[in-house]
């Protein structure tokens, strides 16, 4: 690398000269142990002995080359206080950083590494996962975070372009990276291109795994939410019957029945009741048309989606207007969801809001339908407990046909109910 073919400093020129000159003990050493040592056992002192000169020959040239990088490990060390040279750290980084188990955290190690080797106060691991750079690791881990002090360093770790990370470093106070150590940050940073791309793949797989459990459990909750919304239905169907459209058919058959009995001793009395059920036969059907609204209209089914929530408008006790320009048919769970999503914001705006209009608004696309209900009444809390029920269901409903609901509100300044469907509208219409 180019980086590392500059000019030597003054402790790397130092530990060169110390290596230099344990070689050279060691060959003097080998050659009197062996030529010396081993001609004064064999008698023969007057001259070296070719045979022993051979073997020391051997044994130098068999362990030089270990003997010389044991010696550059000792006195890089002594050069630099005890504490490995910038070029071990180097060396050693990938074995360092990939030798642990596939268990360990691989940023905690690097960023572990990275304070060993520049000899930095603290060291700090960021990984890009999903288009952020988010903290992996910090050294050592009850650190200060580099980002909230004075003299912090970074390099970015890229590969074919890719930013993967980045690389930080804290340095003591007034004592800055010598131009070795930042050389051998600089190295470390190209070297960290294949760790980072496993460590931020490994971020990204628990990240993934976090969000589908999170979605998972947010499944669960609305399966059961749907469960006891069609449960509190059901209840409120059976309420509704009976206190509604039951009652009403059971006066009229009373009154039915009395009519016939006084149609032979006082018919006059008898056509005054029949008449009287007139009234009370459309107040039934009334109640049951008012009934199926609620269930699922069959102008919906019929007429489309417009159509039936015109009809929903009128019957509201708060001025309503609807605005719907060029809305075709669309899937039955689509617009039902969007009828039922208005229907419940068109109720809560007339029981809760004290509000004096209602805005509906209808817009239809190729593959979109939006329904915006928007009224101008005193708003409420999001977070209140009475405000959940009703807006789960809507939500629920919106987001079980693959839509997004939007609700936006103040106090005193209205309510905003925004419901956003997916669908291609039905071939033909």
């Amino acid at each position: 690398m180019k980086l590392w073919g500059r000019r030597r400093t003054r402790r790397e020129q130092l530990a060169a000269l110390l290596v230099l000159g344990g070689l050279v003990v060691f060959v003097v050493l080998v050659y009197v142990v062996i030529v010396l040592g081993g001609g004064a056992l064999i008698g023969h002192t007057s001259s070296p002995h070719a045979g022993l000169s051979v073997l020391a020959t051997a044994v130098v040239a068999l362990s030089l080359g270990r003997v010389q990088s044991r010696l550059e490990v000792v006195m890089s060390r002594l050069v630099h206080g005890g504490s490995q040279s910038p070029y071990e750290v180097l060396s050693r980084f990938s074995p360092a950083v990939t030798g642990g188990p596939a268990t360990d955290d691989l940023p905690a190690r690097m960023a572990e590494v990275l304070a060993a080797g520049t000899g930095a106060r603290a060291a700090q691991v960021w990984l890009m996962v999903d288009g952020r750079l988010r903290l992996a690791a910090t050294w050592p881990a009850d650190g200060a975070t580099a980002r909230e002090l004075p003299g912090r360093r970074q390099l970015s770790v890229r590969q074919a372009g890719e930013l993967l990370g980045v690389l930080v470093v804290q340095e003591h106070e007034n004592v800055p990276l010598t131009p070795v150590e930042e050389r051998l940050f600089a190295g470390l940073a190209n070297q960290a291109g294949l760790v980072l791309r496993g460590a931020r793949l490994r971020a990204e797989l628990v990240h993934r795994l976090a969000e589908l459990s999170r979605l998972a459990a947010e499944l669960r909750r609305s399966r059961q939410r749907l469960v006891d919304a069609q449960d509190a239905e059901r209840k409120r169907l059976e309420r509704d019957i009976h206190d509604g459209a039951q009652q009403h058919l059971v006066a009229l058959a009373v009154n039915l029945r009395l009519a016939h009995t006084l149609a032979g001793r006082s018919p006059e009395r008898a056509d005054r009741l029949l008449a009287e059920q007139c009234q009370a036969a459309t107040a039934a059907i009334e109640a049951i048309t008012s009934l199926s609204r609620g269930i699922y209209p069959s102008l919906l089914v019929d007429e489309g989606l417009a159509v039936a929530l015109r009809t929903a408008v009128a019957w509201s006790p708060l001025p309503a207007e609807l605005v719907a320009a060029d809305i075709g048919r669309y899937p039955a769970g689509v617009e039902a969801a969007a009828y039922f999503c208005a229907l419940e914001a068109l109720q809560n705006s007339a029981k809760h809001s004290s509000a004096t209009a209602i805005r509906l608004d209808l817009r239809g696309g190729p593959t979109i339908l939006e329904v915006t209900v928007q009224d101008d009444g005193a708003g409420f809390d999001l977070g209140a407990a009475h405000a959940g029920a009703g807006l789960a269901n809507m939500r629920d409903r919106v987001e079980s046909a693959g839509g997004t609901l939007t609700i936006e509100t103040t106090p005193l300044r209205g309510t905003l109910v925004a419901a956003r469907l997916p669908g291609a509208p039905r071939p033909g219409d």
